[in-house]
C-alpha cells in the first residue's frame, strides 16, 4: 500500500511540476529538483532511499533508448569527432582531474576511491542535457553534440568506475583498464547491432499493434541485459540499438504500430525523466544527515565539496576549448569543418549538468569504504550545484552570447519545400499506377487531397498568428466540430442499446483516428496564437517591394563570401535581388543575409537553394 501511494504521489507531483514549469516558462527538471529538496525536509515524507540497481538497470536503459531513438544517426556521424572527444576524452580527463583534486584535499581517502568519485561526477547527464538544451533554443549543432555526448559518456564513466572499484578491492593494471575499455566498447557495439537487427526483423513480421508496441518497449532491456552478462557496456548497447532502430523505424511497415510506439514512448520518457529529477531532490536530507558525525569534520567536508564542484565546473572548459580548436590545426580537418566561433565551445563548456546516474553510480561504492558518506555527499553537491548554477544561468548566457536558435521561418520554409517534393513524388506514382478503368472521380479525389496537404504547409508561411486561420486550419476546426457532433450521436445511440458494443467501438475508433490526424493543425494554430504573436508575415495588403522586384537567376557556383572570410559554415544560401550579394541564412552562424539587409537596406532576397524560387521581403516580413 505504501509503495502504491508513493508511486501515485511521484506521478502526481511530476505532472503538476511539468504543468507549472511550462505555464511559467521555468525549466521543468530544475523545478522538480527543488520540489524534491523541499519535500525531503518535510516531516511527513519518509526518507527515500535511491536503489542504484533500480536506476542503472530499471531507469537508465529506457531513458537512453528513448533519447537515442530520437537522435539522428546522420547528425551523430557528422559530429562524431566532437562527440568522441567529449564522451571519451573529457570523461577520462575529468575522472583523473577530479580524482587528483579529491585525493589532494582528502589524503585520508585512498587514491582509487578518489578516482572512483571522479568517474562518478565526470559525465553530464543525458536527460538534463536533452531537456534543458532544447528548452533554451540553442543552435542545432550544439544540441546534437550535447545529446551525442550524453548518450555515450555514461559507458565511458562506468568503465572507469569499474576499474576504480577493482583497484579498491585489490589491484588493477593499466592493461586491465585498456582491456576493459575494448571489451566494453566492442561488446556493446556488437550486442547493440545484433539486438537492433533481431528486433527490427521481428517487428517487421508483427501486424498486431499491441504486440508490436510491446516489442518496442522491450528493446532497451533486450540490448542491455545480454551486454552486461558478457561484461560489455550495456549502456553503449542500448544507445546503438536506439540509434539504429530510430533510423530504420520510418521505413518499417504498419503506420499504426509506429504511431502507437511513439505515443507510448512519449509517456514513458515523460514519467521516467521527470521522476528522476524529483528523486534527486528527495535524496538531499538523508545524504546530509549521513555525514554529520564523520571524523573529517562537517565544516571541512562542506568546504571540500564546494571545491570539488568548482573543479568540475573549471575542468570542462579546460578540456572543451583545446578539443575544439586544436584538431582544426590539421588542414584537412579545418577544410572539412571550419572552426566555430568561441561562443560555441563556451556554451558546450557550461552545458554540463549532472543527474541521477551520478547519484546511482556513487551509491555502488562499497559499504565498508572509509568516508563513503562524504563521497556520496560530494556527488550530491555536484549534481545539485550543476543543475542549479548551470541550469538557471544557461538560458541568459545563450541570449547574452547572441547564439541564434533554429529559425522558425527557415524551418517552415524547409517543411513546405520538403512536403512539396513528397507530394510531387506521390503524384508521379499515381500517374504510373492509374489505369483506364479507374473512375475519374477517384483520381480527382486523390489529386485534390494530395495537393491540399502539400499546399497546407505553404499556407502557413504567408500569415501571422494574429490573422484568421489558413484554409487547411479552418477545415480542421470545422471538421473537429463535426467529429464532436458525430461522437455525441454515437454515444447517444450507445445508451439506447440498439447496437453491439463491438460495432460502436469500431466507429468510435475510426473517429478518433481522424481526430488525431487533425490535432496537429489545431495545435500548431493554438501554439502560434499563444506565443509571441508574430508569424511569418505581417498582416496587411500587397507588399510593394515584392511586386516591384522580380526573380533573377541564381549564380552558377554560389558561396557566402562573408562565411569564407570568417571561417563559418553556411546552412542555406540567399541572394539579394537589389545587388546580387550571396549570403547565408539566419540558421547559419553568421546570419549574413540579414546583416546585408541591415547594412544595405535592400529589402528583398531570394533563395538560391536547388528547387526553391521563393522570395522574402525583410521590410514587410512577407513571403513571395
Amino acid at each position: 500500500m505504501d509503495i502504491a501511494l508513493g508511486l501515485l504521489v511521484i506521478v502526481a507531483v511530476v505532472c503538476a511540476g511539468a504543468a507549472v514549469g511550462r505555464r511559467f516558462n521555468i525549466p521543468v527538471p530544475l523545478l522538480l529538483v527543488l520540489a524534491g529538496v523541499a519535500g525531503s525536509f518535510l516531516p511527513f515524507i519518509p526518507p527515500v532511499e535511491l536503489n542504484p540497481e533500480l536506476v542503472l538497470v530499471g531507469l537508465l536503459p529506457p531513458l537512453l533508448y528513448a533519447a537515442a531513438f530520437r537522435t539522428s544517426l546522420f547528425d551523430f556521424k557528422t559530429n562524431r569527432r566532437s562527440i568522441g572527444l567529449l564522451s571519451v576524452g573529457y570523461v577520462i580527463f575529468g575522472t583523473l582531474g577530479v580524482g587528483l583534486v579529491v585525493w589532494w584535499l582528502f589524503p585520508e581517502i585512498p587514491l582509487a576511491a578518489a578516482i572512483a568519485l571522479g568517474a562518478v561526477v565526470a559525465p553530464p547527464d543525458a536527460v538534463a542535457a536533452t531537456a534543458i538544451a532544447r528548452k533554451v533554443g540553442m543552435p542545432r549543432r550544439i544540441v546534437n553534440i550535447l545529446e551525442g555526448e550524453s548518450l555515450v559518456n555514461d559507458a565511458t564513466a562506468l568503465v572507469c568506475l569499474r576499474a576504480a572499484l577493482a583497484a579498491i578491492a585489490g589491484s588493477v593494471s593499466v592493461l586491465d583498464v585498456a582491456g576493459g575499455f575494448v571489451v566494453a566498447a566492442g561488446g556493446g557495439l556488437v550486442v547493440g547491432l545484433a539486438a537492433a537487427y533481431l528486433l527490427t526483423e521481428i517487428r517487421k513480421r508483427i501486424s498486431n499493434v499491441a504486440i508490436n508496441t510491446s516489442t518496442s518497449l522491450m528493446a532497451p532491456f533486450v540490448a542491455f541485459l545480454p551486454a552486461e552478462a558478457i561484461h560489455a557496456s550495456g549502456v553503449l548497447a542500448v544507445v546503438v540499438t536506439g540509434l539504429v532502430m530510430g533510423t530504420k523505424a520510418p521505413s518499417m511497415p504498419n503506420g499504426a504500430a509506429r504511431q502507437s510506439a511513439r505515443s507510448n514512448w512519449d509517456t514513458v520518457q515523460f514519467l521516467l525523466e521527470n521522476a528522476v529529477f524529483l528523486l534527486i531532490g528527495l535524496q538531499v536530507r538523508s545524504i546530509i544527515d549521513s555525514v554529520q558525525d564523520d571524523s573529517l569534520g562537517a565544516g571541512r567536508v562542506w568546504l571540500v565539496c564546494a571545491v570539488i564542484l568548482l573543479a568540475v565546473l573549471v575542468l570542462r572548459p579546460v578540456w572543451v576549448f583545446p578539443a575544439t580548436y586544436l584538431p582544426r590545426l590539421i588542414p584537412s580537418v579545418q577544410r572539412a569543418d571550419p572552426a566555430p566561433p568561441w561562443q560555441f565551445p563556451a556554451i558546450v563548456s557550461w552545458a554540463g549538468m549532472r543527474g541521477v546516474v551520478t547519484l546511482a553510480a556513487v551509491l555502488t561504492l562499497p559499504d565498508d569504504l572509509e568516508h563513503r558518506n562524504v563521497l556520496v555527499l560530494a556527488a550530491m553537491v555536484v549534481v545539485a550545484g550543476t543543475l542549479v548554477l548551470q541550469g538557471f544561468t544557461l538560458p541568459p548566457l545563450v541570449r547574452a552570447l547572441g547564439l541564434p536558435g533554429p529559425d522558425k521561418r527557415e524551418d517552415a520554409l524547409n517543411q513546405a519545400s520538403l512536403m512539396q517534393l513528397a507530394t510531387t513524388a506521390g503524384m508521379e506514382r499515381l500517374e504510373q499506377l492509374r489505369r483506364d478503368s479507374d473512375p475519374p472521380e477517384v483520381m480527382d479525389m486523390l489529386r485534390r487531397r494530395t495537393q491540399e496537404r502539400g499546399l497546407a504547409a505553404w499556407e502557413r508561411l504567408g500569415r501571422s498568428a494574429a490573422e484568421a486561420a489558413t484554409p487547411s486550419q479552418r477545415y480542421a476546426q470545422l471538421r473537429m466540430a463535426m467529429l464532436e457532433a458525430e461522437r455525441d450521436k454515437v454515444l447517444e445511440l450507445r445508451r439506447g442499446g440498439d447496437f453491439a458494443h463491438e460495432v460502436l467501438s469500431e466507429v468510435l475508433e475510426r473517429l478518433d483516428v481522424e481526430e488525431s490526424m487533425l490535432d496537429a493543425s489545431l495545435h500548431e494554430l493554438g501554439a502560434a496564437a499563444e506565443g509571441t504573436g508574430e508569424g511569418l508575415s505581417q498582416p496587411g495588403g500587397v507588399c510593394d517591394h515584392l511586386t516591384a522586384t522580380m526573380p533573377s537567376p541564381a549564380p552558377a557556383n554560389p558561396s557566402c563570401a562573408a562565411c569564407e572570410r570568417e571561417g563559418t559554415t553556411p546552412v542555406h544560401l540567399r541572394m539579394c535581388l537589389g545587388c546580387g550579394n550571396v549570403a547565408c541564412c539566419d540558421s547559419s552562424a553568421g546570419r549574413h543575409a540579414s546583416r546585408h539587409f541591415k547594412e544595405s537596406g535592400h529589402p528583398v532576397m531570394r533563395s538560391i537553394e536547388p528547387g526553391e524560387e521563393w522570395r522574402w521581403c525583410y521590410v514587410d516580413d512577407l513571403l513571395g
